[in-house]
């Protein structure tokens, strides 16, 4: 008898029903790591879990071993594919910078700073100005492909900006961030040589301020002489530990190893002197190195200290201030449930001590929620198990270390408590809120949080409640975005900016720093920060273009504002 040889119909057919039985054999073996609850109810029959329902990970640790670590889906929300440009937002992004800028250079051109009511300018020293406001704005005028304004600003650079100031002494981190910073963002953008060697010349002028028995920088240094002061005994932490991305990245271009070992030494002083919970008090005394009892928050004083630790892949320091934050700053209201970072003061105790025995203030800052964004990136590049590499937008689960998804879902959190900040009659978040803490049982307010009210200065205006146009928020907002794809992020970008137009702006140029975000109409101060220029409308207008334009997974270099 002939053997029947198997026609090729019944080998696929046979072929296909093997590959099936392997594929349900797979799922239903992931559906038991993933969601074991649902063999109960069989492979297919269980219907669609609530928005409430926390499933569980199982995930393989740094340290290999597994832990069970429950997540909320909303937290994952999002896509790459709807992350095109928005071109009559941006726009009307471009038509406000045009307004602020147009105002600058009718009323103030070359000075530092800007007052648009009384239409004046102000230098920082004495013969004449440095650039700060013309330097920090060149690269948001070059990435909104202003050509005219971009020429305008490009030659006063090449023909009129000098360093050869000698009174008064500048800051050494204002003028650090600000314009060497925006000297070698203008470089890296454009290749333009002009650039650079204004940044070389002032990098030189900068760096005497290291000139320290500790090594850490001095507050102050005088341009035209150049030699740093010999009065100045204790420093920030933001101002010692926030000059690294831009004396690095000089070192890069110039060759010049002497930039590079400064700013590193600098931070070992730091990374030495460091509290147990990778976190650091405010104060440090320069000459001697070590840090003063004082109070430890992610606000004025220490907020891009913890910025430029993930954008210099400190990875331990970094992991360790993130844990610190975790375990030590990051709160919740009883009520609302609000995320908010709260602050430690050590009310005189020794560094030494716990610091959780250190009593716990409910105050945040504005410039604390630049946090936010940090703490998604963060998230996506030390917390991914694929390296430094990128993760998928929005991130998987499982792409993320246990850290990873910690620091996912708090900057998720923390950046819409931030955003709970702009309940307010303008829709602005003011420069302090306070919280309500769990233990309060005489609070008075009919929300989770309010404007504490220290009234100063000669119109007597709250400070804590003003609006200074600042970018923090909406900085941690461009990065939701990228990350995610989730359209809220654009929806509160654009709130935002409403909100600036509508209570900001003042019709005849510029916009003013709003005295009190709970008045309406809003009473505008003469001021116009270069800020709002080089980082608040540069992070909207991002925010909405296409996610080509500077993309997040490039290099993290430069300056404190800017993650290109």
């Amino acid at each position: 008898m002939m053997k029947r040889t198997p026609s090729p119909t019944s080998q696929i057919f046979t072929l296909a029903l093997v590959l099936m039985l392997i594929i349900v054999g797979f799922i239903s073996y992931t559906q038991s790591i993933w969601y074991p609850e649902r063999l109960k109810a069989g492979l297919f029959g269980m219907p669609l879990p609530p928005r409430s329902f926390v499933p569980y990970l199982m995930i393989i640790s740094e340290d290999f071993s597994s832990e069970v670590l429950p997540y909320d889906y909303r937290y994952f929300s999002g896509s790459s594919v709807a992350m095109g440009a928005d071109d009559e937002k941006m726009e009307a992004i471009v038509a406000a910078f045009r307004h602020a800028w147009n105002a600058y250079v009718r009323d103030a051109m070359g000075c530092d700073e800007y007052h648009p009511i009384s239409r004046t300018g102000e230098n920082l020293t004495s013969s004449g100005g440095i650039g700060y406001t013309i330097v920090d704005a060149i690269d948001t005028i070059y990435l909104m492909g202003l050509r005219s304004e971009y020429e305008v600003a490009r030659r006063w650079i090449e023909t009129e900006l000098s360093f050869n100031h000698s009174y008064p002494e500048v800051s050494t981190f204002e003028t650090t961030i600000r314009v060497l910073g925006g000297l070698l963002s203008a470089h890296y953008l454009t290749s333009d040589i002009l650039y650079l060697n204004h940044a070389e010349d002032l990098g030189r002028r900068l760096v005497v301020a290291f000139n320290t028995l500790s090594g850490l920088p001095h507050r102050t240094v005088n341009l035209g002489k150049p030699h740093s002061p010999q009065y100045s005994y204790i420093t920030s932490l933001a101002e010692a530990g926030s000059l690294q991305l831009e004396f690095k990245y000089l070192a890069e271009l110039t060759r010049n190893d002497t930039f590079w070992y400064k700013a590193e030494h600098a931070m070992s002083v730091i990374r030495d002197g460091l509290l147990p919970n990778g976190l650091a008090p405010t104060r440090i005394r320069i000459q001697q190195g070590t840090f003063q009892s004082s109070v430890v928050r992610l606000g004025s004083l220490a907020d891009s200290y913890y910025e430029y630790l993930l954008k210099q892949f400190l990875q331990t320091m970094y992991n360790n201030a993130t844990d610190g934050i975790a375990e030590n700053l990051i709160q919740q209201t009883p009520e609302e449930h609000i995320t908010y970072m709260a602050e430690l003061d050590p009310q005189g105790r020794f560094l030494n001590s716990t610091p959780n025995s250190w009593n716990l203030g409910h105050r945040q800052e504005h410039l604390a929620c630049f946090l936010a964004g940090s703490l998604m990136l963060g998230a996506v590049t030390s917390g991914s198990r694929n390296g430094h590499r990128m993760v998928s937008v929005p991130p998987k689960p499982h792409e993320l270390t246990p850290r990873g998804l910690r620091d996912w879902k708090m900057g998720i959190d923390f950046l819409e408590g931030c955003m709970s900040t702009h309940d307010t009659k303008t829709g602005l978040a003011p420069e302090v809120a306070e919280f309500r803490a769990v233990d309060d049982a005489n609070y008075a307010y009919d929300k989770d949080w309010f404007i504490p009210r220290t009234f100063s200065g000669v119109d007597r205006s709250p400070y804590e409640a003003r609006y200074m146009l600042r970018p923090e928020i909406v900085e941690s907002i461009f990065i939701a975005w990228r990350l995610t794809g989730d359209p809220r992020y654009r929806e509160w970008a654009w709130n935002i900016f409403s909100s600036i137009q509508q209570h900001a702006r003042i019709p005849t140029g510029g916009y003013g720093t709003v005295s009190d975000v709970d008045q309406v109409p809003a009473r505008l101060l003469d001021k116009q920060e270069t800020f709002f220029l080089s980082e608040t409308l540069k992070y909207l207008y991002l925010t909405f273009c296409h996610s080509d334009v500077l993309p997040l997974q490039g290099k993290i270099r430069v300056r404190e504002f800017q993650a290109c």
